[in-house]
C-alpha cells in the first residue's frame, strides 16, 4: 500500500508541476500551426476528421481517483464532439505531456473499419520517437508523421467527397 500511495504522490507532484509550467512537450506557435497545417491538408484526402491534443497534466482530483491517460483521452473525445461527426469517423490524437502517454481514440465508425493494431502501432512509433526527440522541432516531425499515418489509414477507408465539409477545427488543443 505504501508503494501505491507513493507512486500516486510521486503522479501527483509530475502532473502539478507540468501544469504548472504549462508543459505541452515544448510546442509553440509555430509548432501548432505545423501541426494544424498537416491536419488540413491530410483531410483533403479522405471524409473524415482528425483532431489534436496536448494537456499537461491532469488535476489532482482526477490523480486521486487513478484517472488513467486513456480513460482522459476519451472524455476529452466526447467534450470536444469528435464522436459527432455525420459518418462517425472522428479520431484523436492525445498527448498527456506529464505522464508521457499517447491515445489514439477513434469513433465507432472508424473502430468498425480499422484494427485497433493500427492505432496502437501508431502510438508506439509515435511514443518511440516523442521521447527520443532532442528537441521541439523533432518531437514536432514525430508527431506530424503519426498525424501523416492517421490520413494514410482513413484515406483508405474514407475516401473524399467532392462536398467534403470541414465538420471540426482542425486548431491543436492545448489542455
Amino acid at each position: 500500500m505504501a508503494q501505491q500511495n507513493t507512486s500516486r504522490f510521486s503522479r501527483m507532484l509530475r502532473h502539478w508541476w507540468a501544469r504548472l509550467v504549462s508543459d505541452h512537450g515544448g510546442l509553440g506557435i509555430s509548432e501548432l500551426a505545423r501541426i494544424e497545417a498537416a491536419i488540413t491538408q491530410g483531410e483533403a484526402s479522405h471524409d473524415a476528421e482528425v483532431r489534436f491534443v496536448v494537456e499537461a497534466g491532469l488535476s489532482a482530483a482526477d490523480i486521486s481517483s487513478g484517472l488513467q491517460p486513456r480513460e482522459r483521452a476519451i472524455a476529452v473525445f466526447a467534450q470536444l464532439g469528435v464522436w459527432d461527426t455525420e459518418n462517425n469517423n472522428g479520431v484523436m490524437l492525445y498527448i498527456c505531456s506529464a505522464d508521457h502517454a499517447i491515445e489514439l481514440i477513434a469513433d465507432r465508425g472508424v473502430v468498425r473499419r480499422v484494427p485497433q493494431a493500427q492505432w496502437d502501432a501508431i502510438c508506439q512509433g509515435l511514443s518511440k520517437a516523442y521521447r527520443s526527440a532532442s528537441d521541439v522541432g523533432a518531437r514536432t516531425t514525430a508527431i506530424v508523421s503519426a498525424i501523416e499515418e492517421v490520413h494514410a489509414i482513413l484515406a483508405g477507408h474514407y475516401p473524399p467527397r467532392v462536398a467534403n465539409p470541414d465538420e471540426l477545427s482542425n486548431k491543436p488543443v492545448l489542455l
